[in-house]
């Protein structure tokens, strides 16, 4: 990769050793959660976020770089190559600039220029770009050019100002002014199409439209989009004439003492209106659109790395309700470790209305399994068997109820993965299983869903799904080898998302599992077929192996730093198996002995991994989900009868999109917070638990306003 570390360190502002470094061990195989964690003297600490951005710039570069072989080979093979022009595409940094030197050379469909250079009108035209001072009218000059297949003078000069027009519309340095002024200084209108439905007036926003597109927010852009796909939309971008004609006049400016310059002036005007304008249209649209795609898929990535990052409710047997009217409820009871131990269906709702009978089955189920929580699907029914659930809750101590998004679950219960897990269930019970689950653990549960069914996204369906995908997929990869996966109980889901592992090893590990029984330490996963070196040693050190031979596999301590590991606990006059709380004072008597440099020195080792190796000691295998506040557990239920202005409520973060935060404060629809009620020092992510007070509610609309308090923790 030539220069590519000098110039994604200029471009991301990073010392170029570090992005050297990086570059080197992302060829070289290993993954970025690997890196990120167990390489930090190489890239300097540099944490998964910026090793991703170093990897999607060098994926940018090269790509550049094969479109720049490709022109050229193009050109080239046209016989059209200068010294001059192959200096300009040498030095392309973007895909933008490269195209614009391409376009005058792309082979192209039969356009007008094609035709009436056919007739052999370059020369003609060449005149015409030249500018030539002579004392001949333009009908004279023209004369020479008349064939049967160009009648009369005005016929040539027709023709010519087509080739003019394009060669006008295709100057790279026209292109890219134009393009930077429409960006800058262009309107973007919007209009309602005569006689479209929008029944709900889901655009009524944009009927009467007009804005800078240096001023258009992402959100809006793909509002916009959608609603010219729908076809209720026109959209149109506007660009002043002195905005495109000072970039033309720089490469194309009439000589009034020629007797072409009117023809150059008509030839600029209609390459603008037929040519330039729209294809700068096109190329400011493109740019909106995906700068706006990329905003929505950084947003559903972050949120869902909120929900992803949710704390777990652990030691808890529940009882998951996936709410519905006709069809009714569906019951699944599941014990810590997630097994089903029970399932079943109630009708407390219209139309059977069953309300006491299915009271009754739900507190024998509660007192048969000692159920303490009841997770609800947020679905439809959900606020109405949230009042049966406070029923229940009132009258027996010790059990609580949570709402759960219940997004993706229909998927899941439909999947192949659920069909191996719960063989034996009905697709609708299944779903009741995954609600139940994902209260204890939403993690665990969530990888089985594909992200885009999980539903924390804005507008997720607009935008480019391959890109979309990957992104998604590197927020969950991220989050499931931060917090760590028990080898002996994960899903092959789960392990799926273990750096080095992907779908097929995962399956072997299981497979292994089942037949041989479980793992006692990390170096038997070298025992799974396919498992080879490099994957060993990518995954190893996020794979958890609770209760087993060698105490040290319960963290995140990586085996090829063991003997440093062990170094440390001789020092500190500990063993292995010292329990966590016992090694504490001892470990902060060693750390503050002498300099953790001098000791990362003596051991042969760096400090962030010495770092690193005492936060393991000291806390094992801890999960940083723990660090978060526990999701909010309710014993009572509230309508939109109950609130009033003023009044305070804890609430979950549910959706984080451009305007707001929509938040789950205990009734049927979510408040919003208005982006201009949060601080500007808080960062709003999804799983959040926040103090608001409602500001205003519209019954009739189903709309409540939340104003700010505070973050809980």
């Amino acid at each position: 990769m030539p220069n590519y570390d000098q110039k994604i360190a200029r471009q991301l502002q990073l010392p170029i050793p570090q992005v050297a470094a990086t570059l080197q061990l992302l060829d070289a195989g290993n993954t970025l959660p690997f890196i990120a964690r167990y390489r930090k003297e190489a890239t300097g600490g540099l944490d998964e976020d910026a090793i991703r951005q170093i990897l999607a710039a060098a994926t940018l570069l090269h790509n550049v770089d094969e479109r720049r072989e490709t022109i050229i080979a193009s050109i080239d093979e046209q016989g059209l190559m200068t010294p001059d022009l192959r200096q300009q595409i040498d030095a392309a940094e973007t895909m933008t600039v490269l195209e614009d030197l391409y376009q005058p050379y792309k082979p192209k469909r039969r356009t007008r220029a094609g035709i009436a250079r056919e007739k052999g009108l370059q020369a003609l035209a060449d005149l015409i770009l030249q500018q030539v001072r002579d004392n001949k009218t333009a009908e004279q000059i023209a004369h020479p050019f008349i064939s049967a297949d160009v009648p009369t003078a005005e016929d040539a000069l027709a023709g010519a100002r087509d080739i003019v027009a394009e060669a006008v519309s295709d100057h790279p340095d026209v292109r890219g002014q134009v393009r930077q002024k429409a960006l800058r200084y262009g309107l973007l209108r919007a209009s309602r199409i005569e006689d479209t439905p929008d029944d709900k007036g889901t655009y009524r926003l944009y009927y009467d439209y007009e804005t800078l597109l240096s001023r258009i927010k992402p959100y809006q852009v793909l509002a916009i989009n959608r609603g010219e796909t729908e076809k209720v939309l026109r959209v149109k971008v506007d660009i002043a004439e002195r905005d495109w004609w000072q970039a033309v006049e720089g490469a194309f400016r009439p000589d009034r003492r020629s007797p072409l310059a009117e023809h150059l002036a008509q030839a600029i005007d209609d390459a603008a209106k037929r040519l330039l304008l729209p294809a700068i249209e096109r190329d400011v649209r493109t740019t909106l659109s995906e700068q706006a795609e990329q905003h929505a898929i950084n947003v559903f990535g972050s949120n869902l790395r909120g929900l992803l990052s949710q704390p777990p409710l652990t030691g808890q047997t529940v009882l998951g309700l996936d709410p519905g009217f006709r069809t009714g409820c569906k019951v699944a009871v599941v014990d810590p470790t997630g097994k089903v131990l029970a399932t079943g269906n109630i009708y407390p709702h219209e139309p059977q209305k069953q309300w006491s009978t299915a009271l009754k089955t739900l507190d024998a189920l509660i007192s048969q399994h000692h159920i303490t929580l009841i997770a609800i699907g947020n679905g439809t029914a959900s606020r109405e068997t949230e009042q049966l659930a406070a029923e229940i809750t009132r009258s027996r101590q010790g059990v609580q109820y949570i709402m759960v998004s219940e997004a993706g679950a229909s998927v899941y219960s439909a999947s192949p993965l659920a069909r191996a897990e719960l063989p034996d269930l009905d697709v609708t019970l299944r779903g009741a299983v995954s609600i139940a689950r994902r209260a204890q653990d939403p993690l665990a549960e969530l990888v089985k869903i594909d992200p885009q069914s999980i539903g924390v996204g804005l507008y997720q369906h607009d935008v480019n799904q391959t890109q979309l995908t990957a992104a998604l997929d590197g927020v969950v990869e991220t989050v499931v080898n931060r917090v760590g996966v028990d080898v002996n109980t994960a899903s092959p889901a789960l392990l799926t998302h273990v750096a080095g592992i992907g779908p097929k090893l995962a399956e072997r590990i299981v497979a292994h599992r089942d037949t041989n029984g479980v793992f006692t330490d990390r170096s038997g996963l070298k025992k799974v077929a396919s498992l080879g070196p490099k994957a060993f040693e990518q995954a190893a050190g996020f794979l958890r192996i609770r209760g087993g031979k060698n105490p040290l596999d319960t963290s995140a301590i990586h085996p090829e730093s063991y003997p440093v590991a062990q170094a440390v606990l001789k020092r500190a006059g500990l063993k292995a198996d010292t329990p966590p709380a016992d090694r504490t004072s001892a470990l902060i008597q060693l750390q503050a002995a002498q300099p953790l440099a001098q000791l990362a020195a003596e051991l042969d080792t760096g400090v962030p991994t010495l770092t690193d190796i005492f936060e393991q000691l000291l806390r094992p295998g801890r999960d940083p989900r723990e660090d978060l506040p526990l999701p909010i557990l309710r014993s009572d239920v509230l309508s939109v009868d109950d609130l009033a202005a003023g009044m305070q409520l804890s609430g979950t973060v549910r959706n984080v999109v451009d305007f707001g935060a929509f938040v789950d404060i205990g009734v049927k629809q979510d408040g919003l917070l208005h982006r201009s009620q949060i601080p500007r020092d808080v960062t709003l992510s999804v799983g959040d638990i926040v103090q608001v007070e409602i500001t205003n509610i519209e019954k009739e609309r189903g709309r409540i306003g939340l104003g700010w308090v505070k973050t809980g923790g």
